[in-house]
């Protein structure tokens, strides 16, 4: 017995490091993609706000979501090998990740302290408060699903309860902050990435992460399921190839495509079979293109890096997906309704629009959340930390 709670330690400790390791996949995602003064903005954010993360999900969200807290003696938490403090850590680089979500959207004219503020308030009652709903039965909710429409919502790695908060609260971000500033006489808003390979290097970070991200996400080694990594794969590939070929071979939508797929297969990666979750990710990879280029060429919602269409909308369609290529009927292990998916979805999706409005309406209402103009033309490089991401100096 010792051995296994060790063991199971030991693999949601190697999980917890992999998700961790995500995060450098967020900042490269963001420096690739933002213009060069606005690069050391973009790894500032990153690691600033994971601490920040750390300090609200430690002291507030993690007892939100699960009534767990830290306040008994180190001789009380080192029981079991340490289990429920990795966990805890496991947990909250799922919890992190929602902040380095949402800056890739309020790229190059957020404030910087705001945010961080923001940062705080979303990772300590936002998202812990539907984290508690979907995997921890808060309030009676996945009862009365389950009562209602024949089984509880079933998000098994957080297509909803990580991604599409994540998309949906940067969302509301985006839409308080409004458009950056225009380039040229014809208003565009449109820049080409600063740098293919760093936003390539993020990409492939974070796709190799997303194993620990999915995989672990059973929590204990008795529960993996080769199942998980192979799902993840099909639905990565999918996103890949949708991507390549919707996008017509544009290396930004190549490289966003396998995270596309693996956003929308998190939530039904453990009942799926690996041609629904190469569905999937088809599905996905097309949907992120097709809602990237209405989102800058017709809706003018300037979500930087399309953390929207990629998180919130691969996301949403992830959840619905489980309740598709999850059902017997398509080949999957069963024990989901689509309905339960839908009520689910749409139920994580207006917590985090609500409360991305709240929080970022509120924050911009008493201190202000955007840079001023000057600022903005000079970068967020020079105007909050002042020194570029290249030296001229030999």
């Amino acid at each position: 017995m010792e051995i296994k709670t060790a063991t199971d330690v030991l693999f949601i400790l190697l999980g917890a490091i992999m998700v961790l390791a995500m995060h450098s996949g967020f900042a490269f995602l963001e420096v690739g993609t933002v213009r060069k003064k606005n690069q050391v903005n973009a790894l500032v954010k990153i690691i600033t706000d994971f601490a920040v993360s750390t300090i609200g999900y430690f002291f507030i969200g993690y007892m939100v979501a699960y009534g767990l807290g830290f306040g008994e003696s180190a001789q009380a938490l080192v029981e079991k090998n340490g289990y429920e403090l990795v966990k805890f850590f496991f947990l909250l680089t799922f919890a992190a990740a929602i902040p380095a979500i949402i800056s890739g959207g309020i790229a190059e004219r957020a404030r910087f302290y705001p945010q961080l503020v923001a940062t705080f308030l979303i990772v300590a009652f936002i998202y812990p408060f539907f984290e508690g709903i979907a995997w921890n039965g808060n309030f009676g909710v996945q009862a009365w699903i389950n009562e209602s429409f024949g089984a509880e919502f079933h998000d098994f790695a957080g297509s909803i309860v990580v991604h599409a908060m994540g998309g949906w609260l940067a969302l509301a971000a985006v839409v308080l902050l409004g458009r950056r500033l225009p380039k040229g006489r014809n208003g565009s808003i449109s820049h080409p990435p600063s740098s293919i390979p760093f936003l390539a290097l993020g990409a492939w970070v974070l796709t190799v992460g997303w194993f620990g991200f999915n995989v672990m996400s059973a929590q204990t080694i008795d529960a993996i399921s080769g199942l998980v990594a192979i799902n993840s794969l099909m639905a990565m590939v999918g996103g890949i190839l949708a991507a390549l070929v919707v996008g017509k071979n544009d290396p930004g939508f190549v490289h966003n495509g396998p995270l596309a797929g693996l956003v929308a297969v998190c939530a039904g990666s453990d009942i799926m079979h690996p041609m629904g979750a190469l569905a999937t990710g088809l599905i996905a990879g097309g949907l992120f293109v097709w809602a990237f280029t209405q989102c800058h060429n017709k809706w003018k919602i300037d979500d930087v890096l399309g953390v929207w269409p990629l998180h919130g909308l691969c996301g949403a369609w992830g959840g619905l997906a489980a309740g598709i290529f999850g059902l017997e009927a398509l080949g999957g292990l069963g024990g989901v309704t689509f309905m339960s998916q839908l009520v689910g979805t749409l139920m994580g999706l207006s917590v985090a629009l609500l409360g991305g409005f709240i929080v970022y309406g509120v924050i911009k209402k008493l201190v202000g959340i955007r840079l001023s103009a000057e600022e903005e033309h000079l970068g967020a490089d020079l105007s909050i930390h002042r020194i570029s991401a290249e030296s001229d100096i030999d």
